[in-house]
């Protein structure tokens, strides 16, 4: 699982980590926020309206969810679990809240924090997306200050001052992670 700051890189990271190892599954999102140019139904997010959501919580359907700037995200469970159950690696790319939430429920999970390498640098990627207003990225500035606080839940931290050397970590540690005694079946 990734997560991190807004802007800081983990869509990035994900597009390019699923490019390049094609054997880990992506977890898609289900979100109450409006779609942005280009997304699509289905690969970017899946999008319902408040009501649904409400709906999917109280059906227990998400391994996470919570409440980000004003518009609700969650991840269904059922996908991750069963591609759990049959051995594939699910990649998640959360906000600090849900991860939080997956950790409490899958703690042997693989938790990494990406992180901006300075607050200036954080608040230029936020400007240049041209995504968000200027209210919407004050909100996500200050916000980011106390998410960077919560490094310490993470396994791994990831500075992402260059996004190829970020992947490279990326792709090292799931490949560490695969490595490890407990996660082979020596059956």
């Amino acid at each position: 699982m990734i997560s991190g700051p807004s802007g800081v890189g983990k869509g990035t990271i994900k597009r390019a980590l699923l490019s390049r190892m094609t054997d880990i599954n992506l977890s898609v999102s289900v979100t109450t926020r409006l779609p942005r140019d280009g997304e699509i139904e289905g690969k970017h997010y899946f999008f319902v309206d408040q009501s649904k959501f409400d709906a999917m919580i109280q059906q227990n359907q998400f391994l996470e969810w919570a409440e980000v700037y004003s518009n609700c995200y969650g991840t269904p469970r059922s996908f991750v679990v069963d591609n759990l159950d049959r051995g594939q690696d699910v990649l998640l790319e959360i906000d600090i809240q849900g991860a939080l939430q997956v950790k409490k429920s899958m703690p042997t999970g693989v938790f990494i924090f990406i992180s901006p390498p300075n607050m200036e640098e954080l608040a230029s990627r936020l400007l240049s997306r041209g995504q968000d207003s200027k209210a919407s990225i004050d909100l996500r500035l200050a916000a980011s200050k106390d998410e960077l606080k919560r490094i310490e839940c993470y396994d791994y931290l990831i500075i992402n001052d260059d996004i190829e050397e970020a992947l490279e970590k990326t792709m090292a540690i799931i490949m560490a992670e695969r490595c490890r005694v407990e996660n082979i079946d020596l059956r």
